[in-house]
């Protein structure tokens, strides 16, 4: 049977992008499907990229990065508003569109505006925004439809004071208080930088830890300095009833008792497949209680053969990152082309005030895989750098085998983690031991140079136990 495509892409986030752009490189025919109204998918609009775009705004204009040397009291600009901080965010929004669309043109990757859903497994029907129906086939189909917020009936939203993570980017004013409901990576990254702009913030969450998945001991650091600026952080604890008042601002009743009222609530507890609209009974595909999708996580192949989803939608880690790398191997195994397995061991970062980074085992496990293991630490503090830029925070720490000697995890929390991680990345993947960054040259000062001084407190505690390398 001949079909108009030989794949065909719903969503244009950064798993859909990267397999479209995939599969044209290798002189396949594709068509990428956006509901939105520009390219980019969630990641460009209303995800990623926006709020890293607030998050550096909000550092720059409030001064945040100087405070070390000039007092709490500094400002870049003594009035933030909510408009400083969009008109930022439109300009790199419109650079982010303007350089996808280019791509897709570079590469001959047609794309249409509209909702797709399922006819049959290689049909799907567009409805674009003027009502027009349009039928399309493919070899292969990946779903790379993203996530949308969890908006649970009981909360009160009304898109001003009780809002979720896509609502808060349209904010009219910066809110003196606020309640975020979700110790997540969205609700923590997104407290923090409210914080930094001075706003009093409280973080609610029925678990009674957060960022389970990152090592403890940096949670433990992490948590210290939002304490330290007077976040208050209410973990296992639930909010049992949220309801706007008659002067504007809203009451938390939390389920040990107490009363909160704040100016804004931001519901941040969790994120739903936006799959409810693809159809996929018509294909006998089901999707989980989250809206998720099941998929082989070397192909990214659902239980139909030629459908494949990639991206936030298949669930954790649920990064932009990743979700690129899922895209690519899911379009090069549709077409049919050899798919390398990727790198064992790659990062997360977590754009919060201080940032987050981590990558490969934490120590809880190494303990739990019984791996003898030795810690380096390395404070921002003890770099040179550190010290020029006014730091008094941050933390480096290296985890190695004791019988190898590798480096099995690298794990950071402060000023430019997402970017320091990616030297622990490539001697973690390359199979690096202590010894490379002893021996090594680190240019100084920087904070870089933070390796040098964790790998050296590593290797004094090891002593002299033998490499069996």
């Amino acid at each position: 049977m001949m079909f108009q495509y030989d794949l065909v892409v719903v969503g244009s986030g950064p798993a859909g992008r990267r397999g479209a752009i995939q599969a044209a490189k290798l002189g396949k025919k594709v068509l990428v499907i956006e509901a939105g109204k520009r390219v980019g998918g969630v990641s460009v609009h209303t995800g990623t990229i926006p709020s890293k775009t607030l998050r550096e705004t909000a550092l720059n204009l409030s001064g945040w990065r100087e405070r070390g040397f000039y007092g709490r009291s500094y400002r870049v600009k003594q009035e933030i508003s909510a408009e400083d901080l969009r008109r930022r965010l439109l300009i790199t929004l419109d650079h982010e569109v303007e350089v996808l669309e280019h791509q897709f043109a570079r590469n001959r990757v047609q794309h249409i505006r509209g909702k797709a859903s399922f006819v049959d497994a290689n049909t799907l029907q567009v409805v674009k925004d003027d009502g027009e129906t349009m039928n399309v086939t493919g070899a292969s189909i990946l779903l790379a439809v993203g996530t949308k917020p969890f908006r649970p009936d009981y909360m009160p939203f009304d898109g001003k004071t009780v809002l979720d993570s896509d609502e808060l980017l349209d904010m009219e004013e910066l809110p003196r208080s606020m309640v975020v409901i979700g110790a997540g990576v969205i609700g923590i990254e997104y407290a923090t930088i409210f914080s930094a702009l001075d706003t009093a913030v409280t973080v609610i969450d029925p678990k009674s830890t957060m960022l389970d998945f990152i090592d403890k001991e940096i949670i433990e650091d992490f948590t210290y300095q939002l304490r330290d600026r007077n976040m208050k952080l209410f973990l296992g604890t639930k909010a049992d009833k949220v309801e706007r008042l008659d002067n504007g601002k809203v009451q938390l009743t939390l389920d040990n008792g107490r009363l909160i009222v704040t100016d804004m609530v931001l519901f941040a507890a969790g994120r739903m497949g936006a799959t409810d609209t693809l159809n996929l009974q018509a294909i006998g595909l089901e999707a989980d209680s989250r809206g998720r999708l099941k998929v082989n996580p070397e192909t990214f192949q659902t239980s139909v053969p030629n459908i494949y989803a990639a991206g936030d939608v298949v669930g954790f880690p649920s990064l932009a990152s990743t979700s690129m790398e899922q895209g690519r191997i899911a379009a090069r195994v549709a077409i049919g082309a050899v798919a390398k397995e990727p790198q064992k061991y790659f990062p997360y970062g977590i754009y919060a005030v201080p940032e987050i980074s981590t990558c490969g085992l934490t120590e809880e496990e190494m303990r739990e895989r019984g791996i003898p293991y030795e810690c380096g630490i390395a404070r921002f503090r003890e770099t040179s750098r550190g010290h020029i830029m006014g730091l008094d925070t941050g933390l480096l720490k290296l985890i190695f085998s004791l019988k190898t000697r590798r480096l099995l995890g690298v794990h950071i929390v402060g000023e430019g983690a997402t970017e320091l991680v990616h030297i622990g990345q490539a001697v973690l993947n390359l199979k690096g031991t202590v010894e490379y960054f002893v021996e090594n040259t680190f240019n100084y000062p920087t904070l870089a140079e933070a390796y040098k001084i964790a790998g050296l407190d590593a290797w004094n505690r090891m002593g002299d136990i033998k490499s069996e390398l």
